[in-house]
């Protein structure tokens, strides 16, 4: 019996958080070795384990994978969350890159400087209520399934959900204008297994504080 996937990175959200919560979705389990200092990051790329000298790298079926989307795609695709076929997954896919695109803005907030945050901070509501949410919320509308995709659960409602959680963090108010998206919210938040992983304790990971933040610029000279 193959061992648990192993993640490799800070203890912080970052590019890893996905991986975590589509691990958690699909019900697996899984471990995690944290990058601390810049000796850990230097030894992952001196011993070969980093195929482009990045992370997040996950050690999963006998490989040591790399590159976020490539990990998530694996993921998706070996526990069901990829749709039936090509066309779904096409479907997923615009979805998922639309929810990248929106958590990206969010997770690069903490290292700017704090001058333009209020200002970053504004564009990313805005771009949430006016760019992102209405497509979610047009496509449950159009065709009154539960789900984005195929009327079952994809790796598009599971991204979804993290960044409707995420816009809260911003904004708790984020969804009075969606009500299809509040209840969606609500109903995949009660999936068995991403109710295990929202709770207190479980391995998702908090908003980065400044302690956090201080660790990352100096493993990464950001």
């Amino acid at each position: 019996m193959a061992g648990k996937p192993k993640l490799h990175y800070t203890n912080g959200r970052g590019k890893m958080e996905s991986i975590r919560w589509l691990l958690a979705a699909a019900g697996v389990e899984f471990e995690e070795e944290f990058i601390e200092k810049k000796e850990d990051l230097e030894k992952l790329r001196n011993d070969g384990s980093l195929l482009f000298h990045q992370v997040p790298m996950v050690e999963i079926d006998g490989m040591k994978m790399v590159q976020t989307r490539a990990i998530l795609s694996y993921i998706a695709g070996k526990y069901n969350l990829y749709g039936k076929d090509l066309k779904e997954r096409a479907w997923i896919d615009m979805y998922v890159e639309g929810t990248t695109d929106l958590m990206g803005m969010i997770t690069s907030l903490p290292f700017q400087p704090a001058d333009t945050k209020e200002k970053n901070l504004a564009l990313i509501i805005e771009r949430a209520t006016t760019r992102y949410f209405p497509v979610y919320e047009k496509a449950l509308k159009d065709h009154g399934h539960d789900y984005l995709v195929g009327n079952k659960l994809s790796w598009a409602d599971i991204h979804l959900l993290e960044a409707i959680l995420m816009v809260e963090e911003c904004k708790p108010d984020v969804l009075s204008a969606f009500p299809l998206l509040q209840a969606f919210k609500g109903r995949t938040s009660n999936i068995p297994t991403i109710k295990k992983f929202l709770q207190p304790g479980s391995q998702r990971k908090p908003p980065s504080d400044e302690k956090c933040i201080a660790i990352v610029r100096k493993i990464f000279h950001i």
